[in-house]
């Protein structure tokens, strides 16, 4: 005699022969190495890459931005709404089990009562009590309630990647901002000193206008001057003021609950970064592993849309029990074991429509993924490339301001002792005053690349 498999059987059986979702390829092949000159291929873990700044005060920033930032508040709150849904899908894959448990009174007011009610003339008043417990099962022929789950799972890691994304353009923003307090700070004070300057010099040319020495040409000018720097320096303080609120804001605070820096901008000191090599911001970056995520996701939804146009089998069982009197409702126990069968035959087209969407945003989502990480690549190059170009400014730079320097000390003196004309001091003069601001710019410059480099790189991010 041979065996025969039963119904259930064969449905568990083409269930598990479902083929699980694989991960996605991107089909991005990466570059070996990168373009831009930089320090080696062996990429270090980066924990808190903002400690490498030498800026207790960034660190203590940085603490306080985890803490009371709202949009990373946000991005958590949906963290937990996405790992909610992961159980939510997951249900399909047990039985159901309900537990079910009636009072009924039927009670006849007047009259002889009739053959559909129970109640009658000689019992105006009846009772019934009944408990039951049901489980219901479909079973899952073609792997749609289990792509529903992997969809859901990969839902979920693509909201922590989203988190970790969040976090990192948060911290980066902090760094950012408070670099460019400290940068703002900065040239407030070189204005100060330039102005300070200016009004010494005002001051030499007003002793020789009032000896007869120099004309009054030369005093306008140096008064203009003067004005000019007079008017530089509430804009370069208001700047500051602007960078202290955007920073305040990033912590999740009014900028009166800032505190001050005590800091100096030469304090922060841009380290040397490792970048490893390209393929490496494939596991680094948690955008693109956002992206890669959202993709496997897609394609669990087509596997949801393709196993909706098939039939349905859903097995229920009931138990249950009945009586007139509550002491003897479990004395008539009963069970009842059902199987439906439920197949599409017309819809107007919907599941073909609705499958045809999931693969639309697959493909979508696939396109996404490949952007994310040529984007990727491209943040690297732009970062390494802008700290090259910005350290051979800086070289010059030093050197231009070492010299603006020089001939600002020589043309004062020279004109003191009535060897030089006032223009070779104003002249001499506003160049010391941009290579002095030139210098503090490009040191933000540098600064920011560095930051913007770790962000490329993808900082330090984990799934909490």
């Amino acid at each position: 005699m041979k065996p025969r498999l039963s119904l259930l059987t064969v449905c568990l059986i083409l269930s598990a022969c479902s083929s699980p979702v694989q991960r996605p390829d991107s089909g991005v092949q990466p570059p070996p190495t990168w373009q831009s000159p930089h320090i080696d291929n062996r990429a270090r873990e980066e924990a808190r890459w903002w400690t490498r700044f030498s800026s207790p005060q960034l660190n203590q920033l940085i603490e306080q931005a985890q803490v009371g930032s709202y949009d990373l508040a946000a991005a958590i709150a949906r963290v937990r709404q996405a790992r909610a849904d992961t159980v939510i899908a997951g249900g399909s894959q047990l039985p159901e089990v309900q537990a079910t448990a009636n009072a009924n009174r039927q009670k006849l007011l007047r009259g002889n009562g009739y053959s559909q009610l129970d109640a009658s003339s000689s019992n105006k008043a009846v009772d019934y009590f009944d408990a039951g417990l049901s489980a219901s099962y479909e079973i899952d022929f073609w792997g749609g309630n289990r792509a529903s789950r992997d969809s859901a799972r990969f839902s979920l890691q693509a909201s922590e990647f989203d988190r970790a994304t969040v976090e990192l353009t948060l911290l980066s923003g902090v760094a950012n901002s408070y670099a460019q307090v400290l940068s703002l700070r900065e040239q407030s004070r070189i204005a100060e000193l330039n102005l300070t300057n200016a009004q010494n010099v005002l001051q030499l040319v007003q002793t020789r206008f009032n000896a007869g020495s120099a004309t009054a040409l030369e005093l306008a000018q140096q008064k203009s001057l003067v004005a000019a720097q007079q008017r530089q320096l509430p804009t370069v303080q208001q700047q500051a003021e602007d960078a202290r609120i955007s920073l305040a804001a990033l912590l999740g605070r009014p900028v009166q609950q800032l505190p001050a820096s005590v800091e100096s901008f030469e304090q922060m000191q841009w380290p040397e970064i490792a970048t490893g090599v390209p393929s490496d911001l494939l596991t680094r970056r948690p955008d693109i592993a956002r992206a890669e995520a959202q993709l496997a996701a897609a394609q669990a939804d087509v596997t949801v849309a393709r196993a909706a146009m098939f039939p349905k089998l859903t097995l229920t069982a009931n138990l249950g029990s009945g009586a007139n009197q509550i002491g003897d409702v479990l004395r008539s126990p009963f069970y009842n074991l059902t199987g439906g069968l439920v197949a599409p035959i017309f819809n107007n087209g919907r599941l073909g429509a609705e499958r045809d969407k999931a693969t639309a945003r697959q493909d979508e989502l696939l396109q996404t993924y490949r952007g994310a990480i040529i984007n990727g690549f491209a943040d690297v190059e732009k970062a390494l490339n802008s700290i090259r170009g910005l350290d051979e400014q800086r070289q010059w730079q030093t050197e231009e301001l070492n010299q603006a320097q020089t001939a600002f000390n020589i043309a004062q003196s020279r004109y003191q002792a009535g060897a030089e004309d006032l223009l070779t001091v104003l002249e001499t003069q506003r160049t010391l005053y941009a290579a002095q601001d030139q210098n503090v710019q490009l040191r933000l410059s540098r600064m920011q690349a560095s930051i913007a480099l770790y962000k490329a790189l993808g900082g330090s991010w984990e799934i909490r």
